[in-house]
């Protein structure tokens, strides 16, 4: 009777998350940042139909990098824990720090028991509902469930370094909505290449949008902002 084949828990685990960040890593990457009126989210994303960054609930915002099929399951799952929450109680008992730990129990628990890990990296951005004091707040979720969390910025997807390099010597509290996009996309592009509006997709989180926060910046406006 032959012995069965034995891999070491530690070699599965680093194996896995090998794998997952190979696949991040061949996806584009993303930039989240606060801003004077509120969260400003900017991808590297050519596609027109298959977004990366959406709404989960009125001052909420979800994105995610690498592999879309397996985020937007993600998205779904959140919008509709959101709902159920909202309805069941109120809407402002719905709040990422929640959903980024309904996120993060999700992804370690495929991580650590299923065969394949997800290939992903999300963030649960959310401002809030008072006027005066936005608080934003960035939760950035792993694939194998970690979670950082922070109120200034954060860099998803490939080559994170290295964008980090380029963007936080620029970065600067309250700044405005035309100098915090034109921050992101030279982080984004690089020295070597230029970025469009055609190659972007682009969303703020601003109470000034009303009680759903969210809002796309596409067209005219989007190349007006962009230097």
């Amino acid at each position: 009777m032959s012995m069965p084949f034995y891999v070491s828990p530690e070699q599965m685990m680093e194996d896995r998350a090998d794998y997952a960040r190979k696949g991040i890593a061949r996806g584009r990457a993303l930039i989240a940042l606060s801003y004077k009126k509120g969260i400003l989210i900017v991808a590297e994303n050519p596609s027109n139909t298959l977004y990366k960054i959406s709404e989960i609930y009125d001052r909420i915002a979800f994105a995610g990098v690498g592999k879309y099929n397996e985020f937007d399951q993600l998205r779904i799952a959140g919008v509709r824990h959101a709902d159920l929450k909202g309805y069941s109680f109120s809407r402002e008992d719905v709040d990422a720090r929640n959903l980024a730990n309904q996120y993060a129990q999700m992804l370690g628990q495929i991580f650590t028991h299923e065969m394949k890990p997800m290939e992903v990296e999300i963030l649960v951005a959310e401002i809030s509902h008072q006027v005066d004091d936005i608080q934003p707040q960035m939760f950035h979720i792993l694939y194998d469930g970690t979670v950082k969390d922070g109120t200034d910025y954060a860099v998803l997807g490939g080559e994170t370094e290295v964008i980090l390099e380029r963007f936080s010597p620029g970065y600067k509290p309250n700044m405005t909505l035309s100098k915090a996009l034109a921050l992101s996309v030279k982080a984004l592009s690089g020295d070597e290449r230029e970025l469009f509006s055609d190659d972007l997709e682009v969303a703020e989180l601003s109470l000034k949008n009303g009680r759903r926060s969210f809002r796309r910046i596409t067209g005219d406006e989007l190349t007006d902002l962009l230097p």
